[in-house]
């Protein structure tokens, strides 16, 4: 329920006539950041579950990361259809001008396979190829923030006040990565046990 009520209330919204005086605009970066925070919040699953032992966690990782790949796609299709009716010449052209859409274009185009293998089938079909395969969650996360940050036409090292929100998720995704490096994991486990030993003494 909580991965379809980001669309529900868009679709409120919109039926509500309440967004913006642009609204495919307005559509189509609400599903953009929808994208990310799914996004974000699959490959915190690993560090939070680290952090607190919560073993429910890990169950969950691959219904967020199937949310993200879908409002990700809807990003995509709102940007191609409703904002540039299918015009592919025009679509060329502007991403020359305007690279971040080919940031963008490119996350999204990693996603495919992660999403498509996502299924039990191809876990125990591919078997180690998986997780490496996954692990352009790694690369798909900056790129994403990147396209976000550069979407906002300003500098990306200006800390203004339309690219100081970019940063701060780039600033979350260097932090999730981080805290995934085996040692820093190690680390933050041991950690954990040694708190939790202390706890029930």
């Amino acid at each position: 329920m909580l991965g379809w009520l980001p669309l529900a209330l868009l679709l409120f919204d919109a039926l509500a006539g309440r967004l913006s005086a642009n609204p495919i605009q307005e559509v189509e970066q609400r599903l953009g950041r929808t994208a990310l925070y799914f996004l974000l919040a699959s490959l915190a699953v690993t560090p939070l579950t680290t952090l607190t032992g919560w073993r429910a966690l890990p169950p969950r990782r691959r219904a967020l990361g199937l949310y993200a790949f879908l409002y990700a796609g809807l990003h995509f299709a709102t940007f191609v259809a409703l904002d540039y009716g299918f015009d592919l010449p025009e679509i060329l052209r502007l991403t020359g001008e305007k690279p971040f859409i080919l940031v963008g274009f490119s996350a999204g185009f990693l996603l495919v396979p992660l999403a498509i293998t996502s299924f039990d089938h191809f876990v125990r079909k591919m078997g180690k190829r998986w997780k490496r395969l996954h692990r352009f969650v790694y690369i798909i996360a900056p790129l994403v923030i990147v396209h976000y940050g550069w979407a906002k036409k300003g500098d990306l090292f200006a800390l203004r006040g339309d690219i100081l929100q970019p940063l701060l998720w780039g600033m979350l995704v260097l932090l999730l990565l981080v805290l995934r490096l085996p040692a820093v994991r190690k680390w933050v486990s041991h950690l954990r046990q040694k708190i939790t030993s202390v706890k029930s003494v």
